[in-house]
């Protein structure tokens, strides 16, 4: 902001748009949600984020939290895979194949043989269809 010649006004709207191109994973998220016309000023939106995210510092998150989230019993597959992408923004960084295997651990006993059905139905599809394609280039 130093040596942009702005007026007092002007520093203010530069330093409320900035502020949100400056965000990733879980604050981007709360950025994203606030309610439009919520925040004031640069001051008002420096003291909501810190409400929101020093706090939940103090409890750090670690990798295997990304277990903890589950489905329900009632809850239809679609919304726990929302939620699921939500939570998974707020914890620390984890590979593809932990989160895969997390979100099949948190799937509820309905939604577990659905997925399995379908991961079965997957593969002996792929198969077929790559031993039509081995005999198609054996012939």
């Amino acid at each position: 902001m130093k040596g942009n010649d702005l007026a007092p006004h002007e520093t203010e709207s530069v330093l409320l748009k900035k502020f949100g191109e400056t965000l990733t994973r879980g604050a981007l998220m709360w950025y994203s949600l606030l309610p439009e016309h919520s925040i004031d000023s640069f001051e008002m939106l420096a003291n909501s984020f810190n409400k929101a995210h020093v706090g939940a510092r103090k409890v750090q998150a670690r990798k295997s939290d990304i277990f903890r989230i589950a489905q329900g019993e009632s809850k239809l597959l679609r919304e726990f895979v929302t939620r699921f992408q939500k939570e998974r923004m707020f914890l620390p960084a984890v590979t593809d194949e932990w989160a895969a295997e997390a979100l099949t651990k948190g799937l509820n006993p309905r939604s577990s043989v659905t997925s399995r059905k379908l991961k079965e139905s997957l593969l002996e599809f792929q198969a077929t269809t790559w031993m039509d394609v081995h005999n198609w280039y054996e012939s």
